[in-house]
């Protein structure tokens, strides 16, 4: 299938992304499905962010007056109701914590009985979830992940503080964590213990790129620093939007930014425990947060001027120091 002009607009973002989406030197089904993946998982946030293409082709594709492209709740609706088109039988199914938690080695039969199944009934209609049908039968996956995050993103309309930390990181359980659950399951390597270490690598890659995106998300009215932290380094929303960072904003990114490094640390023994190319893919994944925390520590933790990038020379330091220390440790 060739994509129109929007999905090509939505899948060219993976090239503005902290890590690595589908690098060249992966056997090509793991690019194609990944990159399905991908387009799935950024049409959902940009339907969740408000940053659809102009011109209502993504609410047409799904069966919506271009007009109602900027509801949000109405796009995300229509959007999980096409997902569901893949999965026949499962619409009664919930996103969450046990779905997800599961894994795809548990979910496996299951979406493998789904995805045959799909051609029974009528298939979905938006171009990046028809992208997605191979990839769901291939790998037989299930619909939790995909739920989550959807779900992620409607939880975004309604909530836009986070009191604590435990707030913030469960929200990522279903922001973040179902792309590395679903990167497993695409590479045949789930097990329990590589979830969970997966699980802390992607809380931390969204913990870092909320750091980077303070000023933009807060000009969106959404603050993802815990409302108790802020309190306990005498932060306010204030401080945060001034044109640059005082001591105490500095000191409260540092701070969140110790928290997500050790969460990447998690992703050390997970590096070491696969081979091959899998292992250099998941090493650019960890290294990728590494890059931006570095980014963010050399901007001198001022994350209110514009989000600090990585270069592509210390993405690839970053790599290499990561692959040494599986190595070195597995």
């Amino acid at each position: 299938m060739r994509p129109d002009a929007t999905t090509r607009t939505t899948l060219a973002k993976a090239a503005d992304e902290n890590f690595p989406v589908a690098p060249f030197f992966l056997p090509r089904d793991w690019r194609d499905d990944l990159m399905a993946v991908y387009g799935y998982a950024r049409l959902v946030d940009d339907i969740g962010d408000g940053d659809l293409a102009p011109g209502g082709a993504d609410a047409r594709h799904l069966g919506l007056d271009p007009a109602r492209a900027g509801d949000r709740i109405a796009m995300l609706d229509a959007f999980e109701a096409d997902l569901l088109r893949i999965f026949p039988g499962d619409g009664d199914g919930e996103a969450g914590d046990e779905g997800q938690g599961h894994g795809e080695g548990q979910g496996e039969g299951q979406g493998q009985g789904q995805g045959q199944g799909e051609g029974q009934g009528q298939g979905p209609r938006h171009p990046l979830l028809r992208a997605l049908v191979p990839t769901v039968r291939r790998r037989a996956l299930a619909p939790e992940p995909f739920l989550g995050l959807i779900e992620a993103n409607r939880q975004d309309q309604l909530v836009r503080r986070y009191r604590t930390w435990d707030d913030l990181t469960r929200y990522c359980e279903l922001s973040a964590n179902p792309v590395g659950r679903l990167v497993l399951a695409i590479t045949g390597t789930a097990s329990p213990e590589r979830i969970r270490r997966s699980d802390a690598v992607c809380t931390a890659l969204q913990i870092v790129e909320h750091l980077q995106d303070v000023a933009e998300d807060l000009a969106a009215d959404r603050v993802y620093l815990p409302a108790d932290d802020m309190k306990d380094f005498r932060v306010t929303e204030g401080d945060l939007a001034a044109p640059s960072a005082g001591e105490p904003v500095r000191a409260l990114i540092a701070h969140e930014a110790a928290r997500a490094g050790r969460l990447l640390e998690e992703g050390i023994p997970l590096v070491g425990s696969v081979h091959g190319r899998l292992r250099l893919l998941l090493a650019g994944f960890v290294a990728g947060g590494r890059a931006a925390l570095a980014a963010i520590a050399d901007a001198g933790h001022d994350v209110l001027p514009g989000p600090p990038r990585p270069t592509r020379t210390r993405l690839v330091r970053e790599v290499g120091a990561v692959l040494h220390r599986a190595r070195r440790e597995g």
